[in-house]
């Protein structure tokens, strides 16, 4: 094993070993968005919440967020929110992709990961799934083909408790 697979190794065992499970109450957190408003997880209690954290050079990225605003325009009048939460320190690669790619859920920068940090992102993307209440109920890492229809299985579960 090559050191770099060793220290990928490691960090993945402390990231599993220090990130959010689910179930959890989901951290707090205020980030600036693409309009320059701050947003505050905090303030959306008594929604579902997917947080997804993706960067511009991310190929599943690229392909999900399409899939994603369909589901946030489809579920968003039944009380649900979706934060697309942009991973990179330069926030030129998001805004460039996002004029490529547009989107109609508010995107949040998170350029010193520590929001990335506070929710133990070791994939991108990572797609987390909030209820009601503020707990973390689903986190699926990475995105394959087909993964929406998991996600609106999830969503609609959380929207109908």
């Amino acid at each position: 094993m090559t050191f770099w697979h060793k220290t990928l190794l490691a960090i993945t065992i402390w990231v599993t070993a220090t990130g959010v499970q689910a179930q959890q109450s989901a951290p707090d957190f205020t980030l600036k968005s693409t309009t320059g408003d701050n947003q505050r997880l905090a303030e959306q209690r008594g929604n579902v919440v997917m947080l997804n954290f993706w960067a511009s050079w991310c190929a599943p990225c690229r392909k999900e967020m399409p899939l994603l605003d369909e589901l946030y325009q489809r579920y968003q009048d039944a009380g649900f929110v979706l934060y697309g939460i942009n991973v990179e320190s330069d926030t030129d690669a998001a805004d460039k992709l996002l004029e490529d790619i547009p989107v109609s859920f508010p995107v949040l920068y998170d350029p010193t990961s520590k929001v990335s940090e506070l929710y133990g992102v070791d994939a991108m993307p990572t797609t987390i799934l909030i209820d009601r209440d503020g707990n973390i109920r689903h986190t699926n890492r990475g995105y394959r083909s087909g993964d929406e229809e998991k996600y609106r299985k999830q969503i609609k579960e959380l929207i109908r408790e």
